[in-house]
Parts: C-alpha cells; sequence; structure tokens
C-alpha cells in the first residue's frame, strides 16, 4: 500500500469569521457533470447518514464512498459539519480493502505525530469552528486509479431540550448528483414520543414524498432517500437542488414529571414536570452602549428589547442598565412590568445613544446593589427569580480592566443569589471571560452572531430563560447504593427544558431505585418521588439497549465529561489539574475526541513501516476549543483534485498590486480581491487584540517617469507587532529590525541570519523571504520581490503570507485576519463573458449579491520569480461586500498600530 499517499488536509472555516485581494483555495471545477456520464475523475457515488437515539442520546455514522475511475491517482475528500457538543469516537477509511482506523490518544502524544506530518508537509484534518452550531471536520484521501475508497465516521451527542422539542439539524450539501443519498434516523423513548416532524429548507413538491416519517408508542422513524431525478434542481439539470437544513423535531411523551432508566449498573434520569404555575423574575438588563456597538448592532439590540419588553410579564420587574466609560441607569430600583412602565421602558430603549468605551465591572456590581435593595424592601416577591442579563460587544477596558478582577468582584458581591447570564455580540468579545463569568455564578454565555437576524438570536436566548416554574432543585438518590453522580442540583428550572442526571448504581442488591425532588415552586414547596423496580439482567430489554454496548453508561460520560469540563474553565490550578485528569482518563476509556484528547490515523509506510498522522482535534472557542449547543449537520465536497493536498495548499496571502488572496480550504476554492489605495498609505493585514498581535503595510508606487503613469502600488514596509512578548519586527526591501524591549537587532537582506528565543523564531534567508513565528500556533513568511538596482520604474517589494493562523482568537481582524476563521459564501450562475477564461458568477455572501469573476493570482513562496497559478474568485471594488465595511476602515496612522 505504500502508493497511497494519504494527506489531512486543515479545514479551518469560521464560526466568527476570518477575512486585500484574498483567494480562497478551492473550486478546481467550475463545470457540473451529468451523472449519467461520469467523466474520468473522483465520483462520490454513496452518502448515507444513519442516526440512532436512544433516549435523547444520538449515534451517529455518516458514510461516503467514492470511486476514481481516472487512469491516475485523484484526490477525495470527506467533509462534515459536527455540533460542537458532539464527540468524535471513531473515524475510519477503508480503500482497496484496506481499513485504516482511528485511535483516540492524548493530545500531548498525538501532537508529536501531528508535527511529524507536518514537517513532512503533510498537514492534520481537524475539527474547528466552522458556524453558529457547528465544527467542520474535513480528510482527504489520494486515490490510486480505478480505486475506492468508503470514509466512515462516528460521533455522539446528547439532544437538549429547548422550549418544549428536541432538535437534530442536519446540513445537506453534497454539491453535485449522489446516485446513493440517505439519512435515516431510528428514535427510541422509552416514554413515549408525543410529536415527530421532519423538515428542509430546500424542499419542493416533487422532493416532498422522499421525505418519510412515523411514529408510535416508543418508536420513531424518518427517512429521506431522493432519487437521482428528485434531486436534479430542473428536469434536464446536472445540478443538485439538495442545499439547506434537514431537520428533525420531536418531544416525549410527560405522563409523570420524570423518568428514570437503568440499565447494566448505570441510571440517566430525565426531568420535566408538566406544566406549572411560573415563578415571577426580577430582570437587571446591562446593555454595552459603547462606541464598537454602533450601527446595525445598535438597531438590532434595541429591536429585540422592543419585542422583549412586549412579551415581558405583568407579575414580572425589571430594570436597564447602560455601560459604556460610565453608567446610566434607566431607574435606580427594579419596576413593575406595568402597561405604563412597559411604555416608557420603550421610550428609553428607541433613545439609547452611543458613547465611551466598556466598562463592565461598575455595572455588574450595581446590577447586585439593586437587586439587593428589592430584595430587603421585598419590593419583590419572596418567590421569584432574580437574573443579570449582560450584553456586551468587546472587552472591558476602562475602569477595572483584569478580567480576573471582574469575576472576583461579581462573584463576591453575588455569593449565589442570582443567575448571571452573558451575551457577546459579534467577534471581538472576550468570550472566554464572559464565559467564566457566567458560569461562576450559576449562568451559561452565549454568542450573539453578527448577522441580518442577530435581533431574533437575542430575543431567542430570552425567550429560553422567560418562563422559570421551579428554583433551587434538589435531586435526591439511594443513600450509599449510587457513586460518580453527574450534577444533581439546579438553582432554575425554565418551562420547555429539560434536567438530565446520570451516575452509578453500586448496590448489586438494590430491587428499587428511589429519586425525591424537591424544589421551590410559584406558591409553595414541591416534591416529586420516583420510585421504580429494577430488571434482573435477563430482564433487560434489547430496546433499551444502545447501538453498541449500553447507552446509560455513554451518556453518564458524555454528561460527566461536558460538566468536568465546564468546572474546569474557571477552577483555581489545583483543582484545574485534578478535573483535567478525571477528563483525560474518561475520554480515553470512552473514546471521545475532547478538549484533551486527538484522533490519529495508522497507515502503512514504505517497506511496512507505519505512521500515524493527527485527524481529530476538538475545537474550543476563544482558546482553541469550544463546547456548546447541540445540533446535528452534514456537508459533503465531491471536487477532485489532481495533486496532494500538502502540494496544492495555498496560505492566506497578500502579495503584488496587492493581491489578497484567502485560501477557504472548506470550499477547496480560494476568493482574491485588490486595494486601490495611495502610497504612504497604511493598511492594517491581522489585527488580534485579544493576542496582542498586530500586522501593518505600507504601500509604495512605482518610480515616476515622464512617459509612463503607474497606478499599481506594492507593500514596501512590514510591521508587526506582538505585545506580549514585546517584540516589534519592521521589515523593508532593504533590511530586517527586530526590537525586544531595549534591544534592537537588524539583519540585511545580504545574508543568512535568525533569532530563536522565548518562543520567538526567526529565520533569513538571503536574499529570498524571512520566516517568522511567535509561539507554536503563528507563523508568517515575508517574501522579498527584489528588482535591478536601475530598474526605470519598478521598486523592489514584499509579498506577506500567513502559514499557520491557527491560534489566533475568535476577535482576530484586519484585511487578511478577518478570514482566518472561514468564510461563508455560495457561488451560483457561473457564465461565459467576453473573456472565456473568466466567467463571470454571483456570489452570495453576507446577505449580499456580489458578480464575481473566475481569475488568477500568483502564490511566489515556491517559484519566487514566476509564481503558481491560483485560480480564485474574484471579488471587484476593494473587495466590496466581501470584507466588513469598507476598504478604508483598515487605513491605520502607524506602522505598528494595534488597538488597545
Amino acid at each position: 500500500m505504500g502508493h497511497l499517499l494519504l494527506s489531512f488536509t486543515l479545514l479551518f472555516f469560521a464560526l466568527s469569521p476570518i477575512n486585500c485581494d484574498f483567494v480562497i483555495d478551492g473550486i478546481r471545477s467550475i463545470q457540473k457533470r451529468s451523472i449519467a456520464k461520469p467523466a474520468n475523475d473522483i465520483e462520490v457515488y454513496s452518502i448515507i447518514i444513519n442516526s440512532q437515539l436512544t433516549s435523547r442520546f444520538a449515534h451517529n455514522v455518516i458514510t461516503s464512498r467514492a470511486v476514481n475511475r481516472a487512469n491516475v491517482s485523484k484526490e477525495a475528500f470527506f467533509n462534515v459539519d459536527l455540533p460542537k457538543t458532539a464527540f468524535i469516537t471513531n473515524f475510519s477509511m477503508i480503500i482497496d480493502g484496506v481499513t485504516y482506523p482511528g485511535v483516540i490518544k492524548e493530545k500531548e502524544v498525538a501532537k508529536k505525530q501531528y508535527e511529524k506530518a507536518v514537517s513532512r508537509g503533510q498537514t492534520a484534518g481537524l475539527v474547528r469552528a466552522s458556524g453558529r452550531k457547528t465544527e467542520k471536520f474535513t480528510v482527504s484521501v489520494n486515490v490510486a486509479s480505478e480505486s475506492k475508497v468508503t470514509f466512515e465516521l462516528v460521533y455522539e451527542e446528547m439532544l437538549k431540550r429547548n422550549l418544549g422539542k428536541y432538535e437534530m439539524f442536519i446540513k445537506v450539501q453534497p454539491k453535485t448528483l449522489i446516485r446513493k443519498y440517505e439519512i435515516e434516523v431510528d428514535i427510541h423513548e422509552p416514554q413515549g414520543i408525543s410529536f415527530l416532524d421532519a423538515q428542509a429548507s430546500f424542499i419542493t413538491n416533487d422532493l416532498l414524498p422522499a421525505i418519510q416519517k412515523s411514529f408510535s408508542g416508543e418508536k420513531g422513524h424518518v427517512s429521506f432517500k431522493p432519487t437521482i431525478d428528485q434531486q436534479r434542481s430542473c428536469a434536464n439539470c446536472s445540478t443538485t437542488l439538495l442545499d439547506g437544513d434537514f431537520t428533525v423535531t420531536y418531544d416525549v411523551s410527560r405522563e409523570s414529571p420524570g423518568n428514570i432508566q437503568v440499565v447494566n449498573g448505570y441510571f440517566v434520569h430525565f426531568f420535566a414536570p408538566p406544566k406549572l404555575s411560573r415563578v415571577p423574575k426580577n430582570v437587571v438588563y446591562l446593555i454595552d452602549r459603547s462606541g464598537s456597538m454602533h450601527g446595525r448592532k445598535m438597531q438590532q439590540t434595541k429591536e429585540a428589547l422592543l419585542r422583549i419588553l412586549n412579551d415581558t410579564s405583568a407579575q414580572d420587574h425589571f430594570t436597564f442598565i447602560l455601560f459604556d466609560s460610565y453608567i446610566t441607569l434607566w431607574k435606580d430600583s427594579l419596576i413593575k412590568a406595568t402597561p405604563e412602565n412597559l411604555e416608557e421602558a420603550r421610550k428609553f430603549v428607541k433613545g439609547i445613544y452611543l458613547a465611551g468605551a466598556t466598562n463592565i465591572n461598575d455595572p455588574v456590581l450595581k446590577a447586585v446593589e439593586i437587586l439587593n435593595k428589592a430584595h430587603e424592601t421585598k419590593a419583590v416577591p419572596e418567590r421569584s427569580v432574580s437574573l443579570i442579563v449582560l450584553l456586551t460587544d468587546g472587552e472591558a477596558n476602562t475602569g477595572e480592566s483584569n478580567p480576573a478582577k471582574i469575576q472576583e468582584n461579581a462573584k463576591k458581591a453575588i455569593q449565589g443569589r442570582y443567575t448571571l447570564y452573558s451575551l457577546g455580540f459579534g467577534n471581538d468579545v472576550d468570550y472566554p471571560f464572559l464565559e467564566k463569568l457566567a458560569l461562576e455564578n450559576s449562568g451559561i454565555a452565549r454568542r450573539i452572531y453578527e448577522d441580518s437576524d442577530a435581533d431574533l438570536q437575542l430575543q431567542g436566548f430570552y425567550n429560553e430563560i422567560a418562563n422559570p416554574t421551579l428554583t433551587d432543585i434538589k435531586m435526591q438518590y439511594p443513600e450509599n447504593a449510587i457513586a460518580d453522580l453527574t450534577q444533581n442540583n439546579f438553582k432554575h428550572y425554565f418551562e420547555g427544558s429539560e434536567i438530565v442526571v446520570a451516575g452509578r448504581v453500586t448496590d448489586n442488591d438494590l430491587n428499587s431505585f428511589n429519586v425525591d425532588v424537591k424544589a421551590e415552586g410559584a406558591d409553595k414547596s414541591v416534591k416529586y418521588t420516583e420510585n421504580i423496580p429494577l430488571k434482573s439482567g435477563d430482564d433487560v430489554s434489547d430496546q433499551q439497549k444502545y447501538i453498541f454496548g449500553d447507552f446509560t453508561e455513554r451518556l453518564w460520560a458524555y454528561l460527566t465529561i461536558q460538566q468536568l469540563l465546564e468546572k474546569r474553565l474557571h477552577a483555581d490550578p489545583s483543582e484545574k489539574a485534578n478535573l483535567t485528569a478525571q477528563v483525560l482518563e474518561l475520554s480515553l476509556k470512552f473514546k471521545f475526541v475532547t478538549p484533551l484528547t486527538s484522533m490519529v490515523v495508522t497507515k502503512p509506510e514504505e517497506k511496512d513501516k507505519e505512521e500515524e498522522i493527527l485527524v481529530a482535534d476538538k475545537f474550543v472557542e476563544g482558546q482553541q476549543n469550544q463546547i456548546s449547543s447541540a445540533r446535528t449537520s452534514w456537508q459533503s465536497y465531491s471536487q477532485p483534485i489532481t495533486a496532494s493536498a500538502s502540494s496544492n495548499y495555498h496560505p492566506t496571502f497578500v502579495d503584488s498590486d496587492p493581491h489578497f488572496v484567502i485560501n477557504v480550504p472548506q470550499k477547496n476554492d480560494t476568493l482574491c480581491f485588490n486595494i486601490q489605495e495611495q502610497p504612504g498609505v497604511i493598511l492594517n493585514l491581522i489585527e488580534d487584540k485579544q493576542l496582542g498581535i498586530a500586522v501593518n503595510g505600507e504601500l509604495i508606487g512605482n518610480k515616476k517617469t515622464d512617459n509612463v503613469i503607474s497606478n499599481e502600488t506594492y507593500f514596501g514596509r512590514i510591521g508587526i507587532i506582538n505585545r506580549e512578548m514585546k517584540i516589534r519586527l519592521e521589515v523593508t526591501t532593504e533590511k530586517i529590525t527586530v526590537l525586544n524591549h531595549k534591544n534592537q537587532k537588524t539583519f540585511s537582506w545580504q545574508k543568512r541570519g535568525s533569532i530563536s528565543k522565548e518562543g520567538f523564531n526567526l529565520v533569513v534567508n538571503k536574499r529570498s523571504n524571512v520566516t517568522f513565528s511567535f509561539g507554536e500556533g503563528a507563523t508568517f513568511v515575508i517574501i522579498l520581490h527584489e528588482v535591478w538596482k536601475g530598474h526605470p520604474l519598478h521598486r523592489s517589494f514584499l509579498g506577506f503570507y500567513t502559514l499557520d493562523d491557527h491560534t489566533f482568537s475568535e476577535g482576530v481582524h484586519g484585511l487578511l485576519g478577518q478570514f482566518f476563521h472561514g468564510i461563508e459564501y455560495e457561488i451560483s450562475n457561473v457564465h461565459k463573458t467576453d473573456n472565456p477564461d473568466k466567467p463571470d458568477a454571483t456570489m452570495k455572501v453576507k446577505n449580499k449579491l456580489l458578480t464575481v469573476t473566475r481569475g488568477v493570482q500568483r502564490d511566489y513562496r515556491r517559484d519566487p520569480k514566476n509564481g503558481i497559478k491560483i485560480p480564485c474568485w474574484f471579488v471587484h471594488f476593494n473587495g466590496e461586500g466581501l470584507i466588513d465595511g469598507t476598504h478604508t476602515d483598515y487605513i491605520v496612522p502607524d506602522i505598528f498600530s494595534i488597538a488597545s
């Protein structure tokens, strides 16, 4: 099997998007072909998604099969969007009858295989954040001529009940007609299924019969098996209309408040009481009105607040605190939600204006003060729920700006009496800080994405917490008979949600299982008691057994790992070490890819040697990993690439006039655009306020002559700053200067030189390029384009390339930086122009329709003289519509400019 080259490609898509002339690496073939007459190419002929759902716990298997009909090797891709809360449990490939299995290993162990792969020019395929609810997983494999490959990915997740239903979301986007495309969802709920539905955003009358759904008693089934003709976008088209969301929703019967299932020594308890009287709520809304909330952000915030006021119950109390550099109170106490007060509040919301910086510490403490006063004076009902809802789009940069100190102050003030929810609006927010702030105070954090529906996202969050029905819920289980219990005390229960507790049964002689649930209701204390007889091993129903092993044990492990990871986020160092050890042990035992583990695939090398290459590595938002939300989605791309991924990988870069080139691996495509500005203008290429890293470039023009007028501009000087390392790096066409504290070192382009110190590495290659890196996750190359000294028109200039950008935070921005986490767009209506080599197309991006042109840019890393041609979709007018704002927003005053 040594002739097979397996190469794994890093998919760096955008949860919070990454964003010059950009090249997005990818669309190798823009022409669709008939499924009836496959070209000599890679054909994906089968995609099967099989989900087995047992008591909310989903075991998902995605199988994709492809054949290479060509007489030369071709590259096939396996791409899929996964729920962020899902854990991959297996990935394998079958090539020519040989299976290459995945193995879960400790991350530090797997890292060595990754580094070895990178050194050989192979890059790992990782799980990365890609959207609001998903992260993207991509692997490519070079398939020998006339050979087949099968990809199989297995992942597990627990569906959460929200607003009275469980929802499984599947992204359907095969990109081509598929001979066998199937989605099969089998549901088994011992409580019984009360309703089941399945819908697709792309559904047509012709496609409607392809969706089958049924349920009876404990079992439900959904299938989607469109024929080739049903998939066609029109009667004779070779393009597919399967492009959108496939959603399965259901709920279970509620004959009793809870349901307990005990299988082979593990139990799981689902608690969702029937409709109860609503507990009044007291809410202090903390609204960021700093200058960064300008434009659509503030307008959408106002629209959401107005809707929330319309939905506010008459028994609730509320108030607003606006904050920028200072705080502004609507009222200095909580106000009852009477019609008059609500109308006054609407007028206040409509009049909110922007001012100043961001002070988070003071409004939080003021909110606690207001709630304390309301309870002490009995201005609010004794049986009520008190909440603080914080909305901000940035990080604290005035007043108390130390995140750890703000967290300490908030926790000390709240003392467990109130719940704090943190809403982070947009990409520049310090999300890890907001998450810790919320988790330490019984709440959760939620990111609000800058999009046309941001107001609906805000309102949707409010709907989740709109109707509390129980407080101080305590779940009590048989003493001395259970162990390893997951969280069993809860601050609130909101209507339409569900509480899930799992644990291990240690008493083998237990004949029955008793549970007492005590809580405070709207009018009185309430108590629920469950008692179920335990079945012997022989009596355990086959229906209670999971698709493999016992679902109760895996669900317990899943819940335990999720909760330990949350605790780990805000634990002190000594506790964090213990939590880390527990998560690692469980992850390895149950074969979950978590933030502490990675998956590697073993493949044979030449001379019967074996090598392991990293395949899956869990993403964590704001650091490198984050877990949130739970939906299923699937995406398959089938455009082939004729060379290995290692040779075709293109970075995101800017070079020449200046042409910005954006690599979009999740699309196997490239985007590009130019920026036209005057010589002397300095443009921000990358800015990451959280990491304290910025890259700026100064434009130069050609020489002025009497006979030639040139509007071309290039980068003649590039400045890089790393505040944390206290390093400034200035690169010109003449020299490279490194300033570290008060020390300065200068290198000439005329000879080789290097620095390696405390995580900073720099290598100057004579008259060629300079490579530099910060730590393990930020590596760049600056290329020198040198012209002969007496050239009558042209000057020497620089090109800037990003080789590794995976450690940049969610808030990274700049003309290049905003694309480091991906960009969502769709290409359609490809049509010929006067130039047959440059077809036009329609690009849908950021809710805009742009006309783009297929063109070519050049990557000069491997061929400094001629460059390597890279096809890309060219976005006109300085990238307008693709980049955030306009290109003039990226003009900065100084080569070392960075936002404070």
